[in-house]
C-alpha cells in the first residue's frame, strides 16, 4: 500500500521537493489479523506525516504487496514488524529496525521515527529476523526445528507409501527375510524407490535444520552431517542415530557455520566465504567430530544394549515384552529400536519367535497412534501434520514405524514418550499372550499374511497400545500448548507480544492457527454495483450511515447480506445484552441459529469457549472475533453484535469489546477464504473512522451499509 497524502517538503535542491519513502514486512506466525493489523497502522501513520510506504504482508495466505529491488533501492529505511522469520539479505546496505508485530500496531508512529536512525544492515549479516520485544511466539531452536520437520514430511510421506504399497501388492512372507519381494520384480523397483526417499529424509531433516540457523552456507554440511548420523558403518555400529542423530548434527551444523561466518577474513576472501570455505570447514570438522567423538558411544550403546538383552530371555514375559515396546517405540530406526528388533529377529533362528512376537505388536503402535491422535484432536495439529497422520495410519498397517518421525521430531518432548509408553503396553501384551512371528517384520501386514500365532491376542495388543498413544500424545501436547500461551500471556504485561492472541479456529494447527480450516465465505465479498456510487472501501472520515448519507440511502437497493452473504441482517444485532465473555458468546450463537444453520448451540458456546481457553480473540481497538469451526453448524455463518456496557474480553490493550463478529464453520468444510476475510476485516477494522461507523449506526440495515465497505 502507499500513502496518498500530500508531501512536506523533506530534502531536495533547486527547489526541488522530496518525500520521504519507507518501506515495511509485516508478519506474524499465524499470519491472520496481526499482520494486517499492523500494516495498517503502518500505513496510516505515514500518511499523517506525508511519507511514502509500501507495506509487504507475510501472511496465511501467502506474501502480498511483495517488495521488489526498486522499492528496496529507493527506500529510505525499512520497518519489519514481525514475529517470525524474515529474510533481510534484500535489505543491505539499508536501515531496518526489527521489532515484534504487536509494536507495530501500538506504536507505528514512534517506529516511523526510530527507523531513520536505525543500524544498516550489512551483507552477510544474520539474514533471519524474529521479532524482538515484540512477543516472539517461538524460540529459533523450535522454528529451525520445524524448518526440518517440514521439508522431511514429503519424503517420510512418499517413501513410506511406496514401501507399503510395494509390500503389500508384491510381498511374501518368507522366515528367512521377513517380508520378501521378488527380486527384479515391478514391485521390487517401486521398493527401490521408496527406499532411496526414507534414506534422503534423515539428511533433508539435519540440512533444513541448519539451514534454518546458518542459512545456505550450512545446508551442505547439514545435510552430508545428517547421512553421516544415519549411517552407522561410518563409526563401527550397526545402526545409525537416526533422526535424534540427525536433530544433533543439523543444530551442531547450523551453529557451527553462525560461529565461523563470524571469524574476521580479508577482503578478497569475503566472496569465497559462504560457497567454498564455510561449507568445507563445516562439513569435514563436523563429519570428524561425528564419526570419533559421537559415534563411539552410539556403538559402545548398541552392543551392550544387546548383550544385556541376552541376559533377560528367561525372565517375565511381561517385563521383556514392555522393555522392548519401550526400545522399538524410542527413536524407531535408531540404534536402540535396532538393537530390539535385531534381538528379535535373530531368535527366531533358534526356534524361539515369541520375542519378535512382542516386538512384532509394538513397531506399528508408534505410527498408528500419532495418526489417531491427529484425528481426535484435529485442533492440536496443523494441516500438513493432519494429512501426514493419515500417511502415518497407512504406514502403521505395513508396520513402518518411521511413519511417527516427523511427529517425534516435532514434538520430541511429548511424542517420543507417549510411544514409548504404547510400545510397552503393546509389547507387553504380546508377551504375557505368547504371540508369535516367524518373520522378521511387525504390523498388521504379517498377521494378515499369516506369519503371526495368536491373531486375536496380537491385534488386542496393537490397538491397546494405538490408543494409549494417542490418548497419551493428546494430552502431552495439549498441556505444552496451554502451558506455552500461558507464558506468552504473563509476557503481555510487559508489553512484549501478541502473536499468541492471534485469532485461530478451532481445529486448526496449533501455529497457524486456521491453516485448512474451513472457509467462512466461499466467494468475493459483496461489493456495491457501480450504480451505487459507493466504493469498497470508503476513507476515514468518510461520512456517517446515520445520518442520511448516499451510503445509507442507496444501501436499501443493495441485497441485505455481506461478506459473501454469510452475514445478513438476521444476524446482526445492535444490542448485546450480555455483560462477560461466555454470556457474549452464548446471545452471539443464539444470533447464528435463528439462520437455521446452527444445529446445536450448546456445542457451538462450548467449542467457542475451548478455542477462548487456547488464547483470547480480543485483537484490542475494542474489538473481538470469536470463532469456532465445528460439526454444531451445517455451513458457515458470521454474525456480528454490539454490546451495549463492552464486555470484558482479555484484549491486550484493555479495552472492553464494543465490536464483536462472530465467526462458525463446520467441520467438514474446506479452503483457506476465511483467511481473506479475517485478513481484509482486519485491515478495516484498523480504520477508526470505520469503527466509529459501526458504532454509530442506528440499525441493522445501516451496520450492513457500513460492513459493505470490506471488500
Amino acid at each position: 500500500m502507499t500513502s496518498t497524502a500530500g508531501p512536506p517538503p523533506t530534502g531536495g535542491g533547486s527547489g526541488e521537493q522530496k518525500r520521504l519513502k519507507l518501506l515495511a514486512v509485516t508478519a506474524c506466525p499465524t499470519g491472520i489479523a496481526h499482520t494486517y493489523m499492523a500494516a495498517e497502522k503502518l500505513a496510516q501513520a505515514a500518511e499523517s506525516r506525508g511519507i511514502d510506504m509500501k507495506v509487504e504482508t507475510q501472511g496465511s495466505i501467502g506474501a502480498e504487496n511483495v517488495l521488489d529491488d526498486n522499492d528496496v533501492k529507493h527506500a529510505d529505511g525499512i520497518i519489519v514488524a514481525a514475529d517470525k522469520d524474515v529474510d533481510l539479505s534484500r535489505f543491505a546496505g539499508k536501515r531496518v529496525l526489527t521489532v515484534g508485530v504487536a509494536e507495530g500496531i501500538r506504536h507505528p508512529e514512534r517506529l516511523i521515527e526510530q527507523v531513520l536512525s536505525a543500524p544498516v544492515h550489512e551483507a552477510g549479516a544474520v539474514t533471519a529476523a524474529s521479532g524482538a520485544g515484540g512477543g516472539k511466539e517461538r524460540s529459533v531452536g523450535y522454528k529451525a526445528l520445524m524448518n526440518g520437520v517440514s521439508y522431511m514430511i514429503p519424503f517420510v510421506v512418499v517413501g513410506g507409501l511406496l514401501i507399503a504399497i510395494s509390500l503389500s501388492l508384491g510381498g511374501h512372507t518368507d522366515p528367512s527375510g521377513g517380508l520378501v519381494i521378488p527380486k527384479d520384480s515391478f514391485w521390487m523397483d517401486v521398493n527401490n524407490i521408496g527406499v532411496i526417499g526414507f534414506t534422503l529424509m534423515v539428511p533433508i531433516l539435519s540440512g533444513y535444520i541448519a539451514y534454518a540457523i546458518g542459512d545456505r552456507p550450512a545446508l551442505v554440511p547439514g545435510m552430508i552431517g545428517g547421512w553421516i548420523a544415519n549411517t552407522g558403518e561410518l563409526y563401527d555400529s550397526k545402526a545409525g542415530a537416526g533422526f535424534i542423530g540427525a536433530i544433533v548434527t543439523g543444530f551442531l551444523a547450523g551453529y557451527l557455520v553462525l560461529w565461523i561466518k563470524k571469524v574476521k577474513v580479508p577482503k578478497f576472501a569475503q566472496p569465497i566465504m559462504p560457497i567454498i570455505v564455510i561449507p568445507i570447514v563445516a562439513t569435514t570438522a563436523l563429519g570428524l567430530f561425528f564419526i570419533y567423538v559421537i559415534g563411539k558411544p552410539i556403538s559402545w550403546v548398541f552392543e551392550n544394549l544387546t548383550d544385556w538383552l541376552s541376559g533377560m530371555t528367561g525372565t517375565s514375559a511381561i517385563l521383556l515384552g514392555a522393555i522392548l515396546g519401550l526400545m522399538i517405540a524410542f527413536d524407531m530406526g535408531g540404534p536402540v529400536n535396532k538393537t530390539a528388533f535385531l534381538f528379535g529377529a535373530g531368535l527366531i533362528a533358534t526356534g524361539n519367535q515369541t520375542v519378535m512376537g512382542m516386538c512384532a505388536a509394538a513397531i506399528p503402535v508408534m505410527p498408528l497412534g500419532q495418526g489417531l491422535a491427529t484425528l481426535i484432536r484435529k485442533r492440536l495439529y496443523t494441516e500438513q501434520e493432519r494429512e501426514t497422520g493419515l500417511a502415518a495410519l497407512f504406514m502403521g498397517c505395513f508396520g513402518i514405524s518411521e511413519g511417527a518421525i516427523p511427529f517425534a521430531a516435532a514434538r520430541p518432548a511429548q511424542v517420543i514418550p507417549a510411544n514409548m509408553l504404547g510400545g510397552a503396553v503393546a509389547g507387553a501384551i504380546a508377551g504375557v499372550a505368547g504371540v508369535e512371528d516367524a518373520v522378521p517384520h511387525g504390523g498388521p501386514i504379517v498377521a494378515v499374511l499369516g506369519a503371526v500365532s495368536g491373531v486375536p491376542m496380537f491385534f488386542v495388543a496393537v490397538v491397546i497400545g494405538t490408543v494409549v498413544t494417542a490418548l497419551t500424545t493428546v494430552a502431552l501436547v495439549d498441556i505444552s500448548e496451554r502451558r506455552r500461551r500461558g507464558e506468552a500471556l504473563l509476557g503481555t504485561d510487559t508489553g512484549t507480544g501478541t502473536a499468541g492472541l492471534e485469532p485461530a479456529l478451532v481445529g486448526a494447527g496449533v501455529g497457524v492457527p486456521g491453516a485448512g480450516a474451513a472457509a467462512v465465505v466461499a466467494q468475493a465479498a459483496v461489493r456495491e454495483s457501480a450504480a451505487t456510487g459507493t466504493t469498497s472501501a470508503a476513507p476515514a472520515g468518510s461520512p456517517d450511515p446515520s445520518t442520511g448519507s448516499a451510503d445509507e440511502s442507496e444501501a436499501g437497493d443493495s441485497p441485505a447480506e455481506v461478506l459473501s452473504g454469510y452475514l445478513t441482517e438476521r444476524t446482526v444485532k445492535v444490542r448485546l445484552d450480555a455483560a462477560d465473555k461466555e454470556s457474549a458468546i452464548r446471545e452471539m450463537a443464539e444470533l447464528l441459529a435463528g439462520t437455521g444453520k446452527v444445529v446445536d448451540v450448546d456445542e457451538l458456546v462450548a467449542t467457542a469457549l475451548r478455542r477462548e481457553a487456547q488464547s483470547t480473540t480480543g485483537l484490542g481497538e475494542e474489538i473481538a472475533i470469536p470463532h469456532a469451526k465445528t460439526d454444531a453448524v451445517t455451513a458457515p455463518v458470521v454474525g456480528f453484535a454490539r454490546p451495549v456496557q463492552g464486555v470484558e474480553w482479555d484484549s491486550l490493550d484493555g479495552t472492553k469489546a464494543r465490536l464483536v463478529f462472530m465467526i462458525a464453520v463446520p467441520e467438514a468444510a474446506a479452503g483457506d477464504e476465511h483467511l481473506r476475510i479475517l485478513s481484509l476485516l482486519s485491515r478495516k477494522l484498523m480504520d477508526a473512522g470505520f469503527r466509529e461507523r459501526l458504532l454509530a449506526a442506528p440499525d441493522e440495515s445501516a451496520v450492513l451499509g457500513v460492513l459493505r465497505e470490506v471488500g
